[in-house]
């Protein structure tokens, strides 16, 4: 797969036009194939594009069919793709976009001919195809992009979000503490830490995890306390001193990165290990890699230090 590039439609457009061509768009849905949208497919314009889309790539890849209402191979191609959003219930999201109604943001997508599909994940283009390919082709397509959003540790779609009353409890600053918790595993976790101890605390968060997968307060918590016990297993100095004298010690490099983590350096961390899979490759670059998007998991997705990581990580890997 080509290297995504780095994309800002504010910086690449007036934008000016926005409501006009958002209008347009409006005059042009009801025309526009007879589709049935769902909550995994929806209409994006010039107006919506940077929550709909962008923001939403964050935490699920999105991708985008481009088309007009003129075009025969889009009626051809939208329902394949529309169809295969609905069977992936969540796992990625279509955000279709008529090109004469959103003439500004069809520009800045470089948009010269219909159908065009173009992927989005963790706020950067991915290179997609044009014209309307046969479904095993398109399927084949989804396949690398999904592969792309898992290597960079996207928690992924609809069946990820915070249950009912859990999405508070999951939206603390990281390394911050437990409250509101009500499940008697997470209280039983709670209790552990505050006396120090530390597997018991992984092991509570480790059953509830086994009965609720994915929990986002477990989640957290496990990486968090999985952290401290890493850091507990260093030897600080040495870590430090190995990591300045040696900057492609993968092992060094961790350590102190699990280290500035645990001291509330997060940037310092993610840009240590960003730095190596920079100059690394193979086996290192992929063990760093996994480090790092397991770091990622110690914050609510959401989080703005993840999504610049995640962002970064990305242009890296492809």
């Amino acid at each position: 797969m080509q290297q995504p590039r780095n994309f800002s439609l504010y910086g690449a457009v007036d934008l000016g036009a926005r409501q006009a061509a958002a209008q347009r768009q409006q005059a042009s849905a009801a025309a526009s194939q007879g589709a049935a949208h769902s909550e995994y497919v929806f209409d994006v314009t010039e107006a919506t594009f940077e929550k709909d889309v962008l923001e939403r790539s964050r935490t699920v890849p999105v991708i985008m069919d481009l088309w007009a209402e003129w075009c025969g191979p889009c009626k051809q191609l939208s329902p394949v793709l529309e169809r295969l959003a609905n069977e992936a219930a969540g796992a990625w999201l279509l955000a279709k976009m008529d090109v004469d109604a959103n003439p500004q943001l069809s520009a800045a997508l470089q948009v010269q001919s219909i159908p065009m599909v173009l992927g989005v994940i963790g706020g950067q283009l991915v290179p997609g195809f044009l014209g309307a390919l046969p479904e095993a082709q398109v399927r084949q397509w989804l396949g690398q992009v999904l592969e792309v959003a898992q290597q960079l540790g996207l928690p992924g779609g609809a069946d990820d979000q915070p249950a009912e009353g859990q999405e508070d409890e999951a939206d603390g600053d990281g390394l911050g503490g437990l409250d509101g918790i009500r499940e008697p595993e997470l209280a039983e976790a709670q209790q552990a830490m505050e006396r120090g101890d530390l597997d018991g605390a992984a092991g509570a968060f480790e059953r509830m995890l086994a009965n609720y997968p994915g929990h986002p307060v477990a989640t957290v918590g496990l990486a968090q306390v999985n952290l401290f016990r890493r850091v507990n297993s260093y030897d600080a100095a040495q870590a430090r001193k190995d990591a300045a004298a040696h900057p492609d010690d993968v092992e060094a490099q961790i350590q102190v990165a699990d280290i500035e983590m645990s001291l509330g350096s997060a940037e310092e961390a993610f840009n240590r290990l960003l730095g190596v899979i920079r100059r690394t490759s193979g086996e290192d670059r992929n063990k760093v890699r996994q480090h790092l998007v397991g770091l990622f998991e110690i914050f609510p997705p959401r989080d703005p230090r993840v999504t610049k990581a995640r962002s970064t990580l990305s242009s890296l890997l492809f």
